[in-house]
C-alpha cells in the first residue's frame, strides 16, 4: 500500500474542497502518497495531519527564479516552511518534463535550481527530510529497443542528466519517470501495453523475454542510467494511467481498458517481482489521474485519465477503493436483503484481517 500515489490535478470545474479529497483519500482508498502540481496553500493545510505524503511542484516558469540562491531560500521559507511537519511534504519537483520543453533556459536552470533548493532546505534543517527531484518523460531516451541497448539522448546524457543523477545520488533522492505505454501501443500490441496475455518480446543481449511495456520501458531507463554509471539511483514512477474515454483514432479508450490497466499495474509493482533488470524491487508509483479533468486542452483522452469523477464515484471499478468502501459502493445499487447480506460479509471479512488492505 505504501508505494501507491496519485497524481491530483485541478485543472477541472467543481473540484470538491481539498479537505474533503484529503478525508476521502485516507478513508476511503489505499492511496498514501499524492503528487500535487504546484504547492497550493489550501491543498497543503487539507493534507496536515493525514500522515499522506506530498510531493509538491516548482511549475516550470518558475525554474529560472531558483538559480539564485536567494529566491530558492525564498520559495521553500513561502511555501514549504509553513505546512511542515504538520503535512507530511517529502519532495520538491522542480518542473515536469523540463527537458521535452527544448527551452535551453529552463534546461539550463533545472540542475542549478535543484542544487540550490536543497541548499534551502539545509539551512532550513529540512534537508534530510524532503527530497528534491524532477520528473522526465521518456522522450529523453534515444534507443529504447531492446531495453538493454536504450541510452539517454545525446547532449542531454553528458550536460543535463549526468550532473542531475550525481546530484540524485549525492542527496539520496530518487531519479523520476513518466511511463505511459498507452502512448507507445498500437491494435498489435494492446495486450502487451495492458499486461495481458501475449507471446512477449525478446532482447536478444540479455535473453529476457519482456511480457508487458511497462517494465520495458522502465528497464530502458535503468539501461540508460547504468550506461552512465548511476544503476544504484532509485527510479520512481512520477505518473502513469490509462484513459477511460479517447477519440476514435485511438485504441484501447474504454473503462474496461483504464481498469485492466491500472488494476494490473497496481498489483505489478506492489508484487516484489521487478523487471527482468531490476528483480525482486517494488516501485512508489503515482497513478494519473486522481480527477477527470474537463478543463485540459488538447484530446478527448487527456481529460479522461481520472480514477474518480469531481463528486468522488469511481469513473470504473479500481484498485483505489478500500474493500469496505468497494463493497459499499456497490451495495448501494442492491435490493435491500443483498445489501445486508454485503454488509453481514464485510464485517466478517474485517473480522478476520482487520486491515481490509489489499
Amino acid at each position: 500500500e505504501g508505494t501507491i500515489g496519485v497524481n491530483y490535478g485541478t485543472v477541472a470545474s467543481n473540484l470538491p474542497p481539498p479537505a474533503q479529497v484529503a478525508h476521502f483519500l485516507v478513508e476511503s482508498t489505499i492511496i498514501s502518497r499524492v503528487r500535487l502540481f504546484d504547492a497550493d496553500s489550501n491543498i497543503l493545510k487539507a493534507f496536515a495531519h493525514t500522515g499522506i505524503a506530498v510531493s509538491v511542484t516548482v511549475p516550470n516558469d518558475e525554474i529560472p527564479r531558483l538559480t539564485k540562491l536567494n529566491f530558492a531560500q525564498q520559495w521553500v521559507e513561502n511555501n514549504i516552511q509553513p505546512y511542515t511537519p504538520n503535512t507530511n511534504i517529502v519532495r520538491i519537483l522542480v518542473g515536469n518534463e523540463v527537458l521535452s520543453t527544448a527551452s535551453k533556459l529552463l534546461i539550463g536552470s533545472v540542475v542549478p535550481a535543484m542544487q540550490n533548493l536543497h541548499s534551502a532546505l539545509f539551512e532550513a534543517s529540512l534537508d534530510r527530510r524532503i527530497q528534491v527531484s524532477t520528473p522526465h518523460s521518456l522522450g529523453i531516451i534515444s534507443n529504447s529497443s531492446p531495453p538493454s541497448t536504450a541510452m539517454f539522448r545525446q547532449g542531454y546524457d553528458t550536460y543535463v542528466l549526468k550532473p542531475l543523477l550525481s546530484f540524485l545520488r549525492a542527496t539520496n533522492s530518487p531519479f523520476m519517470v513518466n511511463p505511459y505505454p498507452f502512448f507507445g501501443c498500437s491494435l498489435d500490441t494492446l495486450d502487451f501495453a495492458l499486461f495481458g496475455p501475449n507471446a512477449g518480446v525478446l532482447d536478444e543481449n540479455t535473453g529476457h523475454v519482456y511480457k508487458n511495456m511497462f517494465d520495458a520501458q522502465l528497464d530502458s531507463v535503468f539501461s540508460a542510467m547504468k550506461f552512465l554509471g548511476f544503476d544504484d539511483v532509485e527510479i520512481v514512477i512520477a505518473e502513469t494511467g490509462w484513459p477511460s474515454m479517447g477519440d476514435s483514432t485511438q485504441v484501447g479508450v474504454d473503462a474496461k481498458s483504464a481498469a485492466e490497466y491500472n488494476g494490473n499495474l497496481i498489483r505489478h509493482v506492489i508484487s516484489g517481482a521487478g523487471t527482468p533488470l531490476m528483480p525482486n524491487r517494488t516501485f512508489e508509483t503515482y497513478i494519473f489521474a486522481l480527477f477527470n479533468e474537463d478543463l485540459k486542452e488538447g484530446p478527448t483522452c487527456e481529460r479522461n485519465f481520472g480514477l474518480f469523477h469531481t463528486n468522488m464515484t469511481p469513473v470504473y471499478d479500481n484498485w483505489i477503493l478500500r474493500r469496505t468502501t468497494a463493497a459499499a459502493a456497490a451495495a448501494a445499487n442492491f435490493h435491500p436483503v443483498t445489501c445486508l447480506l454485503v454488509i453481514t460479509i464485510g464485517f466478517l471479512v474485517l473480522a478476520i484481517n482487520h486491515h481490509g488492505e489489499i
